[in-house]
């Protein structure tokens, strides 16, 4: 059966959402396009889920997401595919997704199983000798998932494993834009052996997102996507638990010490990862004076080698933006960069959903591409002459998830990495560097929370005290 079949069959909606390729718009799949009107049978069938899930036990929940894992793993191929064909990402990257998801499900595998709570030593504290106890984890019950289309397999296992793990139900709602890839996931986890009732799918635009954070049962909002809608999901969600990764404007900093070779490929890679589309992406490179000329040589030389085209070869080191709007969006802003001063040095050529791979310098750091996350193929290139003007650029958006430092100096790469407001500092790493057991957030308006699998579950959990008191 296609998963346009199981949409259908499973919400008996007959409007549709048709998935098209961003590299050539060829159709790839359809899924159901809900409405707020689907909300209550939804839920009932979350509710159904929350009982079962609690119920299953903890090597139960474990066994099926390792189960899960094995049998993306046998399909890995299929899985990234399908990666390729709904969100243009290149094999290589999406072979690289594949092999990330299955690794975040045997880590929730391992959270079931090991993270149940801790003794409590209450006789550590004066009038408690009498008593002994322990907390466990218990679930929230249902929690609310919605997920982007950059990474539209990964990002929604991060959401699912630890939920998964910690015995709640999950209503998701992954991007219009790429829910194919998600709703394969949530099948492969039924074909494991998770009841049905425990995931539900909801696929549907911002009219349904918006009715599904207000509903009193969910206890949990967990999103990744844009500060605007962020702002939005706040806003409706009444009091529940809010989780959120909000994007990112990620600095680099580049010293004068540094092995200008593997920054300049470290870079290049963590600037075009994804054409761009990568919350923890590099944006702003931050470079020594004393070494610009010669890194901005390099920088361009091999940004203009990229093999770009059609994200199915192996050989193609950047495919198209998720849509065409998406290219001509960040081409009006590039141009509005331009015509205020900045300067181009590579890139900047459209052609439907594809952008090149765009270098700038002289951006004003008042412009709205300096200030905001770019979340597309551009990146920008600024000499200093001290660190504290370095460190003070850094830091200057209102948010920021990771940062990135090149240096031979470990001393100085810890100073700086304690100065620097950031979720992670990556050394001698690009920003786009996340091991998917390491919690994951953003500074200031970044984010609320962290992802990362352990710190996920802990989210996704309550403690829940036990105390005996030995009378007599």
């Amino acid at each position: 059966m296609s998963l346009t079949s199981v949409s259908r069959v499973a919400f008996q909606q007959p409007a549709l959402i048709d998935v098209y390729s961003p590299y050539d718009g060829s159709l790839v799949g359809s899924v159901a396009n809900l409405t707020a009107d689907a909300v209550p049978g939804l839920l009932a069938r979350a509710r159904q889920g929350v009982r079962e899930s609690a119920a299953l036990p903890r090597h139960r929940r474990a066994s099926i997401l390792e189960q899960a894992a094995r049998l993306i793993e046998r399909d890995a191929a299929d899985f990234a595919g399908l990666i390729v064909d709904e969100a243009g990402k290149t094999l290589r990257q999406a072979e690289k997704e594949v092999k990330r998801c299955i690794n975040t499900l045997k880590l929730s595998a391992e959270e079931a199983r090991r993270n149940a709570g801790e003794v409590v030593p209450f006789d550590a504290y004066e009038g408690s000798e009498s008593r002994q106890g322990w907390f466990t984890r218990e679930p929230l019950g249902l929690i609310l998932a919605i997920t982007p289309y950059n990474d539209p397999l990964n990002l929604v296992a991060h959401k699912l494993g630890p939920a998964i793990a910690g015995g709640n139900a999950v209503i998701l709602k992954p991007s219009e834009l790429a829910p194919l890839s998600a709703l394969k996931l949530v099948q492969y986890l039924t074909d494991a052996g998770l009841p049905e009732a425990v995931v539900s799918v909801a696929t549907g635009g911002a009219e349904l997102g918006k009715a599904l954070v207000a509903v009193r049962d969910v206890r949990m909002v967990s999103f990744t996507g844009g500060f605007a809608t962020g702002e939005q999901i706040a806003q409706g969600a009444g009091l529940k638990k809010l989780a959120m990764d909000l994007g990112g404007n990620a600095p680099v900093l580049v010293l004068k010490d540094c092995d200008l070779e593997a920054t300049v490929e470290s870079c290049v890679s963590g600037a075009f990862w994804a054409a761009g589309q990568n919350c923890i992406g590099t944006q702003r490179i931050l470079v020594d004076a004393s070494i610009y000329q010669a890194f901005r040589q390099r920088f361009v030389a091999l940004t203009q080698a990229m093999v770009l085209g059609d994200p199915g070869r192996r050989e193609t080191d950047m495919g198209p933006m998720i849509s065409e709007a998406a290219a001509r969006h960040i081409e009006e802003r590039v141009n509005q960069a331009l015509q205020g001063g900045a300067r181009l040095l590579c890139g900047h050529q459209r052609q439907g959903a594809s952008y090149a791979p765009t270098v700038l310098e002289n951006v004003d750091h008042a412009s709205r591409l300096w200030r905001e996350e770019v979340f597309a193929p551009v990146v920008m290139l600024a000499p200093f002459d001290d660190i504290e003007q370095a460190v003070a650029l850094a830091n200057a958006p209102e948010y920021s998830l990771h940062a990135g430092v090149f240096t031979r100096d470990l001393s100085l790469a810890l100073s700086l990495a304690k100065r620097i407001e950031a979720g992670g500092v990556m050394v001698n790493d690009s920003s786009d560097y996340r091991f998917d057991a390491m919690p994951f957030g953003g500074s200031k308006y970044g984010s609320l929370g962290r992802e990362g699998v352990r710190f996920a579950y802990e989210d996704m959990t309550q403690p829940k005290v036990v105390c005996i008191n030995q009378m007599g």
